[in-house]
């Protein structure tokens, strides 16, 4: 197994309703409470899918201008509108990941995880790889590759809602050393029961944490109401943001409890790499 961290990490998960197409106006309020989630000492800071712009994607279709952001090749964002995130990671020394509509250099438009560094710089670093049906498969165009940042010694696995319907997906991400698996959601209204299950799921058969941040409100064909959650490496829920309402859950990502999980739950080092399920 890989090494594992030296020291807790504290993130938050940000349950917040966005506004449709107003980049600006949605960068800085995620901006805000990524801050003053910083302030009450979160490393990493994770906000919903496609939060720039709200999960709403008849206006993310009907409105690119409004909508989109544009990356260079390799992934750096210079849009003014994003500035709030920026201040705010270099303020505070926080990572802050947020979901956007990225327009790439050749032609692409993707559902992608944009990071804000402390550094000051901002880019787009992961694209979705599962593509909700054709709803998301008409606009976007399926990410190529998986990801990964670090922030103080801990490997963090990226995901964007669908993805982590996929425990191949977050087995890719600890089989390459992640100790901890964020995704960023938008799992409408009815569903949050199923998200709880892949969470709890992901983080239980990798022992890893797993970090969840989905929205509230939004549009009333489809409406979220939230259900942020963490996960412990055994599956067991370390904070919880419940329903209906805007909030900031914070919890400290232990690598002692890591360890200790991993003393008796070792999947990443048992897992035959081929099966041969033929004569079943």
């Amino acid at each position: 197994m890989p090494e594992l961290p030296s020291a807790p990490l504290r993130v938050a998960a940000v349950q917040i309703e966005a506004t449709p197409g107003a980049v600006a106006d949605n960068a800085r309020r995620a901006a805000d409470l990524a801050a003053g989630a910083a302030a009450r000492g979160a490393r990493v800071v994770v906000l919903p899918e496609l939060h720039l712009c709200a999960y709403d994607l008849p206006t993310v279709a009907a409105a690119p201008a409004e909508c989109e952001i544009a990356a260079d090749e390799s992934g750096v964002i210079t849009d003014g509108r994003l500035e709030p995130l920026a201040e705010a990671a270099s303020r505070t020394g926080a990572l802050i990941l947020a979901g956007a509509a990225i327009r790439r250099p050749d032609g692409r438009l993707a559902n992608s995880v944009v990071a804000a560094r402390p550094s000051g710089a901002v880019a787009a670093v992961y694209d979705k790889q599962h593509l909700w049906h054709a709803d998301e498969a008409r606009l976007f165009t399926a990410g190529r590759a998986g990801a990964a940042l670090e922030a103080d010694g801990w490997r963090l696995g990226l995901a964007v809602c669908y993805d982590m319907s996929f425990p191949e997906h977050a087995r890719a991400a600890a089989l390459s050393g992640a100790h901890a698996y964020l995704c960023l959601g938008a799992f409408a209204s009815g569903n949050e029961h199923r998200a709880a299950v892949y969470l709890a799921a992901r983080a239980l058969e990798n022992t890893v944490y797993s970090v969840f941040a989905n929205p509230v409100g939004g549009p009333a064909a489809r409406p979220a109401r939230g259900g942020s959650v963490v996960y412990a490496p055994d599956g067991t829920l370390v904070a919880g943001a419940g329903t209906d309402k805007e909030g900031t859950i914070l919890a400290d990502l232990d690598p002692a409890r890591m360890a200790e999980v991993r003393s008796f739950l070792r999947m990443l080092d048992e897992q035959r790499a081929r099966l041969d399920l033929a004569g079943m």
